[in-house]
């Protein structure tokens, strides 16, 4: 099992940890920092660690040309693997002839095993299994797709995207001054949402940590190939990845993990909790 991290701060970079997860700026989304291709490069050449790239935000029309300029510099980086939503990633990988993994990163339907198997069967190396499912499914799907998972264990979970300027329109309509950033409340759950506005979208993360520390060692025993971690609202960030590297290390033997990292909160968001829709 290995470890992979989306920083929230780009002075972070120094951690033991397997891999860095970096957003490419101006095409990723549900991410609170991104990274130019230069500054890519430079952490490719000073970090011994594997590179992922999050390249998830609709493409138009007009980022065609620009993607696949992009695509062949990232592949002369020899990157580990890129994170895709919009199809034509895929489409222009396979044109490109490039030399390059990628994951299946389609948020809310990455939710099944047979899916999975499709998105192999087209070229695609690895998945990362949508926030929704609860432990047994993500079981189920390590244990019957020919995918590569990853796993999203602790974070504030981003939950949605909108390529509109959500804050911005906001204050507008109040004849206020405009900020990057906004708390709310949703009214029937009462959970409260962090919005993130940049030039691209707001993304909404959950205010609340999901803990998903007691979960690391079943998907160990699974042979899940990836857990995630995002800085993002998480304390104390270092010593948790430096601790989570020794777990997963020593065969996620250490009890006293779990106890320590119970003060991280209770929420475990699906992991043991089914989402059930009624119709009213």
């Amino acid at each position: 099992m290995k470890l992979l991290v989306e920083l929230s701060n780009k002075n972070n970079l120094n951690l033991n940890c397997t891999g860095f997860i970096l957003p490419l700026k101006d095409y990723s989304v549900e991410s609170t920092i991104s990274f130019t291709i230069e500054e890519i490069e430079n952490i490719i050449n000073k970090y011994n660690k594997e590179i992922f790239i999050k390249i998830n935000k609709n493409l138009f029309n007009k980022d065609i040309s620009i993607i696949k300029d992009i695509l062949i510099k990232l592949d002369k980086l020899n990157v580990k693997g890129i994170f895709f939503y919009d199809l034509a990633i895929l489409q222009l990988v396979k044109e490109l002839n490039l030399d390059i993994d990628l994951i299946w990163n389609q948020t809310h339907m990455v939710n099944n095993y047979k899916t999975c198997n499709y998105y192999y069967s087209k070229g695609v190396k690895y998945a990362l299994l949508g926030k929704e499912l609860t432990l047994n499914e993500i079981k189920e799907i390590i244990k019957l797709s020919k995918i590569n998972c990853m796993v999203e264990v602790i974070s504030k979970p981003s939950v949605a995207v909108s390529h509109r300027r959500l804050i911005t329109n906001y204050f507008q309509a109040l004849g206020k001054n405009s900020t990057d950033k906004l708390q709310v409340m949703e009214k029937i759950s009462n959970l409260k949402f962090n919005l993130i506005e940049n030039n691209n979208d707001t993304s909404f993360f959950l205010d609340t940590i999901t803990n998903g520390t007691s979960i690391i060692k079943d998907l160990y025993v699974v042979n899940c190939p990836y857990i995630i971690i995002r800085e993002y609202g998480i304390g104390n960030f270092r010593e948790l990845i430096s601790d989570t590297m020794k777990y997963i290390s020593n065969g996620c033997i250490d009890n006293c993990y779990i106890k320590k990292y119970e003060k991280l909160g209770d929420s475990t968001n699906f992991f043991f909790k089914k989402t059930i829709y009624k119709v009213k």
